[in-house]
């Protein structure tokens, strides 16, 4: 399987583990498993940390940069087929972020691992979901 961790996912892998779902768990450190993560979550989670939303710590960009060289992840390309997929799907969905990680999804077949209902009931895109 190849998964494509929502932004709070990763969040709480790192800083809420008791949050992540057995199953979600199990599929994301199974050997055989590929885990991706989008530059479009770390834009969001930044961007979260500056609204007040999470907190990283004092300085918010060394956090990140932690746990980016602590997840074993692939970088998903966000490329010009993701932004235009991006534009294609859940027109009345108000989030950029969440768009770009279907999208992202969609074009790489990636599964989402997301507690999201919105995108969980949209059915967009292959989900895992962390219930």
């Amino acid at each position: 399987m190849r998964l494509l961790l929502d932004t709070h996912i990763w969040f709480w892998i790192l800083a809420e583990p008791a949050r992540i779902g057995r199953r979600a768990k199990a599929e994301i450190t199974r050997a055989k498993n590929e885990v991706w993560l989008s530059p479009i979550s770390v834009w969001e989670l930044l961007l979260l940390a500056e609204r007040g939303r999470v907190k990283l710590g004092d300085e918010p960009h060394q956090w990140v940069a932690t746990a980016l060289s602590s997840t074993p992840a692939q970088e998903a390309p966000l490329n010009f087929d993701v932004a235009l997929r991006s534009r294609e799907i859940m027109a009345t969905h108000p989030d950029p972020a969440d768009r770009f990680l279907v999208a992202t999804a969609l074009v790489n077949d990636l599964t989402l691992v997301t507690a999201d209902d919105v995108l969980i009931d949209a059915r967009c895109c292959q989900v895992l979901a962390n219930r």
